[in-house]
């Protein structure tokens, strides 16, 4: 296959609906899900590999930026770009994406990741040693500012849920927003893997030179652990999630001070921490 341009979001499937009425044949829409490999390079060392997700393209770069901050590897990078290593095959192409950070980074990325580590589009504590070292994850600056009241929080998902373009085609995909303590939207990224989301909405922020933390992040589907992390890593001052959190999210969000929110909807919302 000849990868002359990067793959897109969806792809198209012929499929047979079975039907009360009988079957019918018709093509329809997928989410893309392909493997993305982040290589980190910085100045006195080559570019190596060291996180693999499984994700839906675009945005790649947003996502790798947000990876790198959620890791506490830097607060940001110098150039990404995608690699042009001739060896690559055509499937690879536009499917490996090299981080040139400006200075070296806060750690070793080999120390939490001594292997070719490889994580699945769901969420987990992927590639951590212990419990301990998980919940002594990195941890941002902190939110400052006025956080959104229960009212707003209720009615998050709903402004969420109206930019989820890609949802209303393929109904295959998580979101996660930014938003202010008033209910203004921010930004809002789609994948097949929610923690790959919120990667690419801190990576949209640090990109456009804007500060990551925020009143609020909000999240489509459940609130586990590395979503959690996440949030406290990019400094966010609140987590919205429409389904249920973890006990170990439940655990960190308390420590860190972050107030968390689950089964949250228009008419209804929860306060774990």
């Amino acid at each position: 296959m000849n990868r002359e341009r990067r793959p897109g979001p969806t792809v198209r499937v012929e499929v047979t609906e079975h039907l009360s009425e009988g079957d019918r044949q018709h093509e329809d829409r997928v989410v893309t899900e392909e493997p993305l490999e982040i290589r980190l390079a910085w100045p006195g060392s080559a570019a190596r590999r060291v996180w693999v997700t499984m994700r839906t393209p675009g945005n790649d770069f947003e996502l790798a930026a947000g990876w790198v901050l959620h890791e506490g590897l830097a607060s940001g990078v110098g150039q990404i770009a995608y690699c042009t290593d001739e060896e690559l095959s055509d499937v690879e192409a536009f499917n490996v994406v090299t981080v040139t950070l400006r200075e070296p980074p806060s750690r070793d990325p080999g120390h939490r990741h001594p292997a070719a580590s490889t994580g699945s589009s769901a969420c987990g504590v992927c590639g951590k040693d212990s419990i301990a070292e998980a919940l002594a994850g990195p941890v941002g600056e902190g939110w400052a500012g006025p956080l959104p009241s229960p009212d707003v929080v209720r009615t998050l998902p709903g402004l969420v849920r109206s930019e989820q373009s890609l949802f209303d085609r393929t109904g295959g995909v998580h979101a996660a927003a930014l938003a202010s303590a008033e209910g203004e939207v921010l930004v809002v990224r789609e994948d097949v893997g929610r923690h790959n989301a919120v990667d690419k909405v801190s990576g949209a922020r640090l990109l456009a030179g804007d500060p990551p933390a925020q009143a609020c992040l909000i999240v489509s589907g459940r609130a586990g652990f590395e979503l959690v992390q996440k949030a406290v890593a990019a400094g966010v001052g609140s987590l919205v999630s429409v389904g249920a959190p973890t006990s170990l999210a439940v655990e960190l969000a308390r420590r860190a001070g972050l107030q968390l929110y689950g089964f949250t909807s228009a008419d209804r919302t929860v306060r774990f921490a």
